[in-house]
């Protein structure tokens, strides 16, 4: 994940974020292991964008750090997996998908007439997203955020659970990543560490993680949690605590030498990352050998030797670990207006082709990808790894034509553009119109929510959180039979 933040006219700052590059650089999306994957806040205007770097771990989104207007923000997913944006105490979320309450009809209404319609109801394999601003986690433009429930596992009690609110969800990453202050001290440490690392002799020591992005690194134990989204719980998985108390005091040197530490909700400009992108744990290359900058394990606070971890050791997918709708989502966006708007609210379905709200459509854009979801895109002449990824707040490309003002693409009037997205098995291409407007022009207006943000990347295409409005974006998981072929694909 790239973090950039903008000092603005107004008080509060812009976060530019990149969740994508630690694992496509090296997976872009979520938590990022080391592969290449490292990525350093950006400080002070300029859009947040992946580190060009490579294999990441699934489900791990790097932040990049460029001059980026606060709000900014973009996520990759190439081999490493990347941290979770990071949470702060848990505001309320928007409710995008409550129905309004139903007023009774007067009895003296004509029947058929003046009578209320009953509410739409609301499906139980969905969850609301919305994009705002929040100055809870900070003024990120085009940052997705969920609310998540964590609990004490097979714990359904008051004091057995919190909500966190501002989780930002990232198909550029792997896993669920949470800020320890967003939970809660006393309650984040009610959750059982995470033991059992294959080389840990006793079998005993903590497991703990770092987490790289292409703006930094995130650095946390490993504990179980059930992980609730809308109605569908995720039972007993590794989710990755992030700002651990009892780990803060001592970082590895290999993690800490990998840029900025992300490890606040204030460093990350969330209360943490939800990580749906194609694989069901974020790092499968560890579970065979100890990687560098990856897991630990700790037999005390201060000492860790880097770790291979089984799977199930691993920070997890939750959507893989359903009992249904396991094998994909969809995020459904509005499209915008020209200017872009001040909040949008939109749906996270969970699923695909298992019931009628998640079946795809009858001609889709179809892309086959890697488990890291990658694929090609070729613009103006050249072709370029790419991935899409909702954890990235803008389109990151490369187009030296293209003027550029701290960090964003800034040409003088909005440029209409396209490019060609090719599948990973070469048998299917689709075009895909964009445009590119002045970015300071548009954060001068104070909105959340833009289709046509932009900014430089030399190496990779990545298809940020514009690429998702007006549009149902599916991610299907790798393995998974998702309607009529097994992921791992992108559909839209």
């Amino acid at each position: 994940m790239n973090k950039r933040l903008l000092h603005c006219a107004s008080s509060h700052p812009l976060l530019v974020v990149l969740l994508a590059a630690s694992v496509a650089l090296t997976a872009c999306g979520g938590g990022g292991g080391d592969d290449n994957g490292a990525g350093q806040p950006v400080t002070n205007n300029a859009p947040v964008k992946p580190a060009e770097t490579a294999a990441a771990p699934a489900g791990a989104s790097a932040t990049s750090g460029a001059n980026a207007p606060s709000g900014a923000s973009a996520t990759s997913g190439a081999s490493a997996a990347q941290p979770a944006s990071a949470p702060q105490t848990a505001s309320t979320p928007s409710a995008a998908s409550t129905p309004a309450a139903v007023t009774p009809a007067s009895e003296t209404a004509t029947p058929g007439n003046n009578d209320t319609p009953p509410p739409t109801p609301v499906a139980d394999n969905t969850a609301p997203i919305s994009v705002n601003y929040d100055d809870t986690v900070g003024r990120v433009v085009n940052m997705p955020y969920v609310s998540v429930t964590f609990c004490i596992p097979g714990k359904q009690g008051a004091s057995q659970c919190a909500t966190v609110d501002h989780m930002v969800l990232d198909t550029g990453s792997v896993g669920v990543r949470v800020i320890a202050s967003a939970l809660g001290a006393a309650f984040a440490g009610k959750l059982p560490m995470q033991t059992g690392a294959s080389n840990d002799s006793t079998g005993k020591a903590a497991i703990a993680q770092c987490a790289l992005f292409a703006s930094g690194y995130t650095w946390g134990s490993t504990r179980a949690a059930d992980v609730t989204l809308g109605k569908k719980t995720a039972s007993s998985i590794p989710v990755h605590l992030i700002g651990d108390s009892v780990y803060a005091a001592w970082v590895p040197n290999d993690c800490a030498s990998r840029g900025t530490g992300m490890n606040t909700v204030a460093d990350l400009g969330a209360n943490g990352i939800v990580g749906i992108g194609h694989l069901a744990h974020d790092y499968p290359d560890a579970a065979k050998s100890a990687l560098a900058a990856n897991y630990y394990y700790c037999p005390t606070p201060w000492s860790c030797t880097a770790a291979s971890v089984p799977l199930d050791k691993q920070t997890a997918n939750p959507v893989a670990a359903f009992s249904t709708d396991n094998n994909g989502t969809i995020i459904r966006l509005p499209a915008l207006p020209s200017m872009g708007q001040a909040s949008v609210t939109g749906e996270l379905v969970f699923g695909i082709g298992t019931r009628d709200n998640n079946a795809l459509p009858a001609k889709p854009a179809l892309l086959n990808v890697t488990d890291r979801g990658m694929f090609t895109t070729s613009y103006k002449g050249r072709a370029i790894s790419s991935y899409t990824d909702s954890g990235s707040n803008a389109l990151f490309f490369p187009d030296a034509t293209l003027p550029v003002q701290d960090g964003w693409f800034a040409p003088a009037t909005t440029q209409r553009l396209s490019a060609t997205a090719y599948s990973n098995t070469g048998n299917a291409q689709t075009t895909i119109p964009f445009s590119i407007a002045n970015s300071w022009t548009l954060f001068n207006l104070g909105y959340a929510a833009h289709d046509n943000l932009g900014a430089p990347m030399s190496s990779l295409f990545l298809w940020g959180l514009p690429f998702f409005y007006g549009r149902d974006v599916y991610t299907a998981l790798s393995g998974m039979q998702a309607g009529p072929q097994t992921g791992p694909y992108v559909a839209f």
